[in-house]
């Protein structure tokens, strides 16, 4: 059984998506949906944008959703079918668009609102991310309790590679300590310390937009971020995405979850191979590989 992954921040390329969408023109209408909604034009940010425009969240967020529902459509053009969606932390918005929850035009209303909540948050409070590797999670979440400024456990990438933020006081306290430990310490170039608490603001505001977006259940088994696990329970879609933007990303509990599932095979969408690498990392006896650019598709 088939996976679709979708890709999160922190994978852009420059001119991502330009060589899919001349290769196949009938994937414009994910751009030009975006453009509507946003009021700028997407395809110039995604296929013209400095390294450094790009890395702004209010354009890396549009800009990888579109180019990983893009390379999905092209999939699904030339014949792909899939059992199930997960995605990581942006990729989530993709994921619920591919599994039939929400329109395009509202997964770019949600991701717009999602977008600029998160950049205001970043902008008036301090925090960054950095990656741990080489260390056991629960090693990291002892050492991060103990710290005396904030710091936390956000993402559980693999079972070597756990993202932590906070405030950058906290980020270079827990530092010190891994790096005693011999563990691998790796700052993120991020505006902000995403899935933290620091992004209250941006929750609460990012609701008041998802509250009036239309949910329905999905035609395939979803996986969340949030749970760790495959979601059931659609009747508050809104505040459970509000909750996604403080809370961990639980990759590794999911990935565990679909396997133990039944699934084996796990296809990317989006720009990069990094979740692809995270299964590779994670799960033995599986399939996983991703789709970015047009020859790509050959592999699926």
């Amino acid at each position: 059984m088939t996976v679709s992954l979708f890709s999160g921040q922190g994978s852009q390329y420059q001119g991502m998506g330009k060589e899919l969408c001349e290769a196949f023109p009938a994937v414009a209408f994910v751009y030009e949906t975006g453009s509507q909604i946003l009021g700028r034009d997407l395809a110039k940010i995604c296929f013209e944008s400095s390294a450094e425009d790009l890395a702004r969240t209010i354009n890396t967020q549009p800009a990888v959703m579109a180019h990983s529902i893009a390379c999905f459509e092209a999939a699904k053009s030339k014949g792909f079918t899939f059992d199930a969606v997960a995605g990581h932390s942006l990729g989530e918005y993709a994921a619920m668009y591919a599994s039939g929850m929400i329109s395009l035009e509202d997964a770019f209303r949600l991701i717009k609102a999602r977008a600029e909540a998160m950049d205001e948050a970043a902008s008036s409070t301090k925090g960054g991310m950095a990656a741990i590797l080489k260390l056991a999670p629960e090693k990291i979440e002892e050492v991060c309790a103990a710290a005396k400024e904030y710091v936390v456990p956000v993402n559980y990438n693999s079972p070597i590679q756990t993202v932590i933020a906070g405030t950058p006081e906290g980020i270079e306290e827990v530092s010190a300590v891994f790096a005693g430990l011999k563990a691998r310490v790796v700052p993120l170039s991020v505006a902000g310390a995403f899935h933290s608490k620091l992004m209250q603001p941006a929750a609460d505001k990012f609701y008041e937009t998802a509250k009036e977006i239309e949910f329905r259940a999905p035609q395939v088994k979803y996986y969340s971020n949030v749970t760790g696990g495959e979601l059931e329970d659609f009747s508050d879609m809104a505040s459970m995405l509000a909750k996604h933007i403080v809370s961990p990303v639980k990759f590794t509990s999911e990935l565990d979850a679909m396997q133990s599932a039944g699934f084996d095979r796990f296809v990317e969408f989006g720009p990069g191979k990094t979740l692809t690498g995270l299964v590779k990392k994670t799960l033995k006896d599986v399939t996983a590989l991703n789709v970015d650019k047009t020859e790509d598709l050959e592999n699926i």
